[in-house]
């Protein structure tokens, strides 16, 4: 079949076909005699309508056009010829229509459609907006182009996405505690997986999920492969799953990159080098101070080694809150706030004395307090930014992240992303390649103050691929919303828990929002979460569906009443013990 332009001189030949189209679904002559104008094609539009014809060895098959101008259009005409319905004539043109809109800067097609094409247009993905005349209407989102990072990332086409979060931060650490359930968010760092090995073991379910969710379609899932979280050294054992992993050519992706990893997938050198430097607090404070004076909007906290146990007593006696910080952390572990009302203050000196950093405390407000900046580095050294979002961090600890259009002001968010283009041009020199990102607060006056870089994949880049999944799948600009640690109120069955999750899937869409399952394996734990992902085309609908998803987990706890772990004492557990343990962003 091939696509091309309309000529003036088949006006005539194509407003037949868009009767016999229309006449098609048995509509009465005085019906098709009223729509007869409407759907006339005029000499003198068919350019200026964009109009497309779809034919195969000369016969026209269908047409189609694209209305209006920037930013907003409509998809005037969709006819194909009776004979040829059913053979994806309707797919192609609409496809068309939608990629030349976005190449012109559409943001949103309209589309008044015939009650007989409804079910043509959902499944093409098209969202019904109600009706006009009787007749439904639809808006389609144009496919932007693919964004830089994102080819950056994964060179454009499938990846293997390995889990090996609790082995990157161990190397820190000094032992490995695992298996970490965070391990299963880097099966979403990619276009598209062409495999997913995570240490724990996952149901089947959940892979056909995340698949149908994000348009990947089957996807291989190895879990169950290191009960111990380390993920590396159980690859090498097992020379079968090396050479499924590295013998198709795709790129092979960890969480994070390792000394451990690297037989499998050898680091660009110099990277381990500058994971090191950088991820430490003291060196990532330090290149912060020599970037500041460039950057007005920047205003970097005083931070300085705590000295003896003495001199860290003393300085929590001070009366002035302060960050106490451990050089390496994730997530908000290492990471405390202390004020002069912590109860206890010597018995923590001698526990954080050790090492530890005092960094001053960047007061603020809660609106806006803790935007991220997201961006990778080419192997040619370029970075590639992703973008900024506002993170859930509940004190120290990292709850999840919303990103999307406005979701921080503008000046906010022009700020973040230029000091972190400017640090990661710093890690670029230093030979660092792959996912990294910039960590702020917001003090009172409106100011960012840089408190960590983390290089490696994170909760927010979680959120920035799942948006450019649904983006790539649906068109558009979505809002996502990443909550990493959402009671839920039973444990369950894994039946049980996939029925759970359907409802409160349709649930969602009921708001217009996508419910995606990041974390299931947590779900059977003595205190049961799950991590899920929620997207939507407005910050309204992503409320609406976080308070849905929110509820119906707290509902199950009212279900199972019998059971220890209640809607009401969970959060207590989970503060008590599960936040320890969870290291990761």
């Amino acid at each position: 079949m091939d696509l091309r332009a309309a000529r003036p001189d088949e006006a005539g030949a194509l407003s037949g076909l868009t009767m016999r189209s229309k006449a098609h679904w048995g509509y009465d002559a005085a019906f098709l005699a009223a729509c007869q104008d409407v759907l006339r094609l005029r000499a003198d539009e068919i350019v200026a309508r964009r109009t497309v014809v779809a034919e195969r060895d000369g016969t026209t098959l269908g047409v189609a056009t694209l209305d209006g101008e920037p930013p907003d259009g409509e998809l005037g005409l969709l006819f194909v010829e009776p004979k040829a319905l059913g053979r994806g004539v309707g797919r192609v043109l609409y496809r068309h229509v939608l990629a030349e809109a976005a190449r012109l800067g559409f943001t949103r097609v309209r589309i008044e459609s015939d009650p007989h094409a409804e079910g043509f247009y959902l499944v093409m993905g098209a969202e019904r907006q109600g009706t006009h005349r009787g007749m439904p209407v639809f808006l389609a989102w144009p496919v932007r182009p693919e964004p830089s990072w994102a080819v950056a990332w994964g060179a454009g086409g499938p990846t293997v996405h390995v889990g090996n979060v609790a082995e990157f931060n161990g190397q820190f650490t000094g032992r490995v505690r695992g298996p970490d359930h965070y391990s299963c968010m880097a099966a979403f760092c990619g276009q598209r997986p062409a495999m997913i090995v995570l240490p724990q073991q996952v149901d089947d379910w959940w892979g056909r999920h995340a698949g149908a969710v994000l348009g990947w379609g089957d996807v291989e899932v190895r879990g169950g492969i290191a009960d111990d979280g380390r993920v590396s050294k159980a690859i090498l054992d097992q020379p079968e799953l090396v050479e499924n992993l590295t013998s198709r050519g795709f790129p092979v992706l960890p969480w994070g990159r390792t000394a451990a990893f690297d037989p499998i997938s050898p680091s660009s050198p110099g990277v381990l080098a500058a994971i090191g430097r950088y991820e430490s607090k003291r060196h990532a404070h330090a290149l912060f101070t020599s970037l500041a004076s460039e950057h007005p909007g920047i205003v970097v906290p005083a931070q300085r080694p705590a000295g003896s146990r003495r001199a860290l007593a003393r300085d929590l006696a001070g009366g002035t809150k302060v960050v106490l910080k451990r050089e390496y952390g994730v997530g908000g572990s290492g990471t405390l706030i202390v004020s002069p009302e912590t109860k206890g203050l010597r018995a923590l000196a001698r526990r954080w004395a050790d090492g530890v950093l005092v960094e001053e405390y960047v007061e603020g407000s809660d609106l806006n307090r803790n935007p991220t900046f997201d961006a990778v580095i080419d192997p040619g050294g370029e970075v590639h930014p992703v973008g900024a979002g506002l993170m859930d961090v509940d004190a120290t600890s990292y709850r999840g992240v919303t990103v999307g259009p406005g979701v921080l002001p503008g000046p906010l968010a022009d700020t973040a992303v230029e000091f972190g283009i400017a640090v990661g041009r710093i890690l670029a020199a230093e030979h660092y390649r792959g996912w990294y990102d910039v960590d702020f607060v917001t003090d009172q006056s409106g100011r960012l103050a840089p408190v960590e870089i983390n290089l490696r994949l994170t909760g927010p880049a979680v959120a920035f691929h799942v948006q450019a999944a649904l983006d790539r799948l649906r068109g558009g600009h979505h809002f996502v919303r990443t909550l990493d640690w959402l009671p839920l109120g039973a444990r369950l069955p894994s039946a049980a828990l996939r029925a759970h999750v359907g409802h409160v899937s349709q649930r969602c869409q009921e708001f217009g929002a996508t419910l995606l399952v990041t974390i299931p394996t947590a779900a059977f734990d003595p205190v049961p979460y799950l991590g899920v992902a929620v997207a939507a085309r407005s910050s309204q609908a992503l409320t609406e569906a976080e308070n849905a998803v929110r509820d119906a987990n707290a509902a199950l706890g009212e279900m199972f009443g019998d059971l220890r772990v209640t809607p009401r004492d969970a959060p207590a557990a989970r503060r008590r013990r599960a936040r320890p343990r969870r290291s990761s962003r």
